[in-house]
């Protein structure tokens, strides 16, 4: 028998998707995470934009194709918001974002086995996902996830080390909806990065906020081992008075601080970050704050997207900027965002660094450095293994690197 776990949206769903496929591989499922021909979908969907439920909601019909009497289960932050919009599809079974592990329970009691609940995530030869907690109190006025994700809360310390030390891969990203905000008996994320000072692996940080960016928490991640020196900063917009109105809680000069602080302690490190165009009321004069703070900061990688009112969130009330106006400041904003990657690694050129192999196609293995760049070797290499190499050129969405 085999099931097919597709997954849409953040990180944290794709951990969660990883969790599902190794407890159905426990049960004696084949597993794949790609639309397939298969005689069960597990479909996690996303609500962050109205794009996202759009496409949640098409996942159904897009998995009939490849079967239409395969058993569909429903799960994420689209249901959390609307089951009916699945139910109304006649699928086996649907919950929401939270209590996945209601999606095994129900597949054993449609197809038999024992429930085992929901596992540590199914592994990749390079990398292993780690949530440390969930939700979000942030409520930022464009945002319905702390709706359908609900308050925050966090993992013990020593469920965490005993993940982590259950892994083989070479990295670990430690994720969450708001990993900022971990929390567990006054232990804080400064608390758990020296807590994994011994672990003789790669550590990625998910997406991180402003406040945790002080020089105690940069501190502790320079006593890693092996810190991957990329820090995905949300910002959102440039402008002050746009941030206010989102409820972000920190200025646009607060966050160019925080950035150089970042810098201090790491100055080869990649900062990556989140930029919405065309928020509700958004001026030209505000937009052009998000596109000047781009170069200022120096940033690695934009990720633009257009902003997307969502119903049930204050900013739903506000006025819309018209959509020609978002797509024409979404296109200045990621050609902007192209220009500021290529210029990053242009930078790198001629350094040495190492990068984790990934896969072998085209002629090139390809991985990323620790700072998040793209690397292309023109030779096959073993996946999973991490080599020394010196960045020779722009190639791709990368660069091309040789061994040193």
């Amino acid at each position: 028998m085999k099931a097919c776990v597709f997954t849409l949206g953040c990180k944290v769903n794709e951990t969660e998707s990883a969790c599902i496929m190794a407890s159905l591989e426990k049960l004696g499922w084949e597993v794949a995470d790609r639309l397939c021909p298969a005689d069960i979908y597990v479909l996690n969907t996303c609500a962050v934009t109205r794009e996202a439920e759009k496409k949640s909601r098409q996942l159904v019909a897009r998995a009939r194709k490849f079967n239409p009497s395969a058993q569909i289960f429903i799960c994420g932050c689209a249901s959390e918001k609307d089951k009916k919009q699945f139910t109304d599809k006649g699928v086996a079974f649907v919950c929401g974002a939270r209590g996945k592990e209601e999606i095994i329970k129900a597949v054993c009691n449609v197809f038999g086995g024992a429930d085992c609940g929901l596992s540590y995530p199914k592994q990749t030869k390079t990398r292993a996902f780690v949530k440390i907690q969930d939700g979000c109190n942030n409520f930022c006025s464009y945002c319905i996830i702390p709706y359908l994700r609900g308050r925050e809360k966090s993992r013990k310390v020593e469920d965490i080390l005993g993940e982590i030390a259950q892994t083989d891969c070479p990295e670990i990203v430690i994720n969450g909806i708001n990993v900022s905000a971990y929390g567990y008996d006054n232990i804080t994320l400064t608390d758990l990065i020296l807590a994994l000072k011994d672990v003789k692996k790669r550590i990625r940080l998910g997406s991180l906020e402003c406040n945790i960016v002080t020089e105690e928490f940069l501190s502790a991640l320079k006593q890693l081992q092996d810190f991957a020196e990329q820090f995905h900063l949300s910002l959102q917009s440039g402008s002050s008075a746009v941030l206010k109105a989102m409820n972000r809680h920190y200025t646009r000069e607060e966050y160019i601080d925080k950035c150089k602080l970042i810098y201090k302690f790491f100055p080869k490190a990649s900062i990556t970050t989140d930029i919405i165009a065309g928020f509700a009321g958004e001026t030209e004069e505000d937009f052009l704050q998000s596109l000047s703070i781009i170069d200022e900061v120096g940033f690695a990688r934009v990720h633009a997207f257009a902003y997307s009112p969502r119903e049930g969130t204050v900013a739903f009330k506000l006025k819309d900027v018209p959509s020609d106006v978002k797509s024409g400041r979404l296109h200045r904003l990621l050609k902007a965002g192209e220009s500021a990657s290529i210029k990053y690694i242009t930078g790198a050129i001629g350094e040495k660094t190492d990068f984790i192999a990934e896969e072998y196609a085209g002629g090139f293995t390809e991985g990323y450095t620790g700072n998040y760049i793209k690397i292309y070797v023109p030779e096959k290499l073993d996946a999973g293994k991490k080599y020394n190499v010196t960045i020779k050129e722009i190639f791709r969405d990368g660069a091309k690197a040789v061994l040193s």
